[in-house]
């Protein structure tokens, strides 16, 4: 299953020097020299791509209160829960994230960071570590810059890692303070990642002031006068249009976008939404606009946000969910979302051969598999919805 073409039965997959060469439909036409490996009924895929996620909460057991919680009380309880780490436990956190998510087949990782983060020595992924930006107040706002420019010096030389920048959301995150983060990834050429069109109580609080983000803000001490409401009535788009001024950007969640925002999107072609459909299903969210998404053109990946609210960090299950969930989807589009989509997403156009298996790329460590002997294409979504994921650690 290439990913960027249509599936192919009896595929095979040509191999020199631990690299793709060719992959092709007719195994009659592979080299009639060489090893030759079956590797039996199944289908395989590239390693997968979790666009978002928060590695720190890696050691969440369960997610942090109840389904169907208010994303403001939600947002309290994770604070709690940040504050009492330790660096050494952040660290043992985010090795153990790592390290999940290479055995549940994810090749490529988005993953926002509390500056400083440490990443372990990984085998088969690569990060996309985006250092996360916030405060309401000008001097948090400067002091999280300035972390966010240590941390990417801290990462400079460290292999398979792309440094990038995330203004944490609207409610966190003044206008101003997200422009600066766009001009640091322009000038670092690298994507921007928001929280944003998260809930429709944030959408209250950016145009009347009010509600429980409000609320939650003002109990703890955070309200700061004249930044809610917003002066614009349109305060979704316009974050928008600012974070397309980077070179790339992600949208993550969009759970609460409305059909102008997402003909707006349908127009910026370096901005990418990220769903994450089980965190979405935990906070009890009206349907996702997905299908409106994809049907307008906007590029869609898929990430599985954190343990704080979500069972684990296996991006399959989210493909899984999706494929049993969303009938309305193409099957082969939901596969574009966990592998090409998040890849482009995060790394541009080719994504760095990221998500797909095309030649060229290395093989070692980079395919993954789920049994099928599927005759048919339908009979094979229905194998992929239901059958667990495999890594292929050599070929």
């Amino acid at each position: 299953m290439p990913i960027d073409r249509p599936p192919i039965r009896s595929g095979v997959i040509q191999v020199v020097d631990h690299r793709i060469v060719q992959v092709q439909s007719d195994q009659h036409s592979a080299v009639a020299s060489g090893r030759t490996v079956d590797l039996g009924d199944v289908a395989v895929l590239p390693r997968l791509v979790n666009a978002h996620t928060h590695l720190e909460f890696s050691d969440c057991r369960l997610p942090i209160g109840n389904p169907g919680i208010r994303l403001s009380e939600w947002i309290g309880q994770v604070i709690a829960a940040r504050g009492q780490a330790s660096a050494q436990q952040r660290r043992e956190r985010i090795a153990a994230g790592v390290a999940e998510s290479e055995a549940a087949g994810v090749g490529l990782i988005g993953d926002i960071a509390t500056t400083p983060s440490v990443y372990p020595v990984r085998r088969h992924s690569g990060i996309v570590s985006f250092a996360e930006v916030l405060g309401l107040s000008a001097e948090r706002g400067e002091e999280r810059l300035s972390a966010a420019e240590e941390h990417r010096r801290s990462l400079q030389g460290m292999p398979a890692v792309w440094r990038a920048v995330s203004p944490h959301a609207p409610y966190s995150t003044p206008e101003r303070l997200v422009g600066r983060c766009v001009d640091l990834a322009r000038r670092w050429d690298g994507p921007v990642a928001m929280h944003l069109a998260e809930s429709p109580d944030e959408r209250r609080l950016l145009i009347s002031g009010d509600g429980p983000f409000a609320d939650t803000l003002k109990a703890g001490g955070l309200w700061r006068e004249g930044l809610f409401p917003t002066a614009s009535q349109r305060p979704v788009a316009d974050l928008i249009e600012l974070l397309a001024r980077s070179p790339r950007a992600l949208l993550v969640h969009g759970n609460d976008l409305r059909q102008d925002e997402i003909e707006l999107l349908s127009r910026l072609l370096n901005v990418s939404v990220v769903y994450c459909p089980r965190t979405h299903a935990f906070f009890g969210y009206d349907r996702h606009p997905v299908d409106r998404l994809l049907r307008a053109g906007v590029r869609v990946a898929l990430g599985t946000d954190s343990r704080a609210s979500n069972p684990d960090l296996n991006l399959w299950r989210e493909v899984q969910f999706l494929l049993r969930k969303r009938p309305d989807l193409d099957p082969h589009r939901v596969l574009e979302m966990a592998t090409v989509s998040g890849a482009d997403a995060l790394l541009g156009p080719g994504g760095n051969r990221f998500g797909r298996i095309s030649p060229g790329m290395g093989v070692r460590g980079t395919l993954t598999s789920v049994p099928t002997d599927a005759s048919t294409v339908e009979q094979l979504w229905r194998d992929l919805a239901e059958r667990e994921i495999g890594c292929m650690e050599s070929v």
